[in-house]
């Protein structure tokens, strides 16, 4: 690994305890969210990573990190969605419930936005590990850091149920 001031090419980001990982999630061939559903307990491999510490100003810049996917709290791809079919349906449910979700681990995280009811629940979505949250505000990151500030303004984040620690369903 190395520290160069090297750009990065970044698709897609992957928020843990410790790290924002912004790189391309190799081999990927579909959406994010359902290569996260697929993988169990293989590493992701992510190419020409950046690994920003959330506790400081460290950014680490690799060609390529492994990234246990128990790990990961959040995700989001940044690529142009735009023309996606995908995410056209995931915007037109038009998600209704308002949660705030809290993270109790290494960073103290807060999640609030809107999602579909009770996606948070195991059972819900066939039982998947993961949610959208549309429209998230993620406290506890210093987003005033110029390589955390990507955090500020995403339109969703695919969030994994099982790192959520406590939940405030609005509805």
């Amino acid at each position: 690994m190395t520290h160069a001031h090297a750009h990065t090419i970044v698709e897609d980001l992957f928020l843990t305890d410790t790290f924002l990982i912004k790189g391309r999630l190799a081999n990927k061939y579909q959406r994010l969210g359902a290569m996260l559903e697929q993988c169990s307990t293989e590493f992701l491999q992510i190419e020409d990573a950046a690994m920003v510490s959330l506790s400081g100003d460290e950014v680490i810049r690799s060609p390529r990190v492994l990234v246990n996917p128990s790990e990961v709290i959040l995700a989001h791809e940044l690529i142009d969605v735009a023309g996606d079919e995908v995410y056209r349906n995931l915007a037109s449910n038009d998600k209704q419930t308002r949660i705030r979700a809290f993270y109790n681990g290494a960073v103290q995280l807060e999640l609030s936005g809107r999602i579909d009811e009770k996606a948070y629940q195991p059972e819900n979505l066939g039982g998947r590990r993961y949610f959208i949250m549309e429209d998230p505000v993620i406290r506890g990151v210093r987003t005033d850091a110029e390589e955390l500030s990507v955090l500020e303004g995403l339109p969703y984040a695919i969030v994994r149920k099982e790192r959520l620690s406590y939940l405030y369903d609005f509805t």
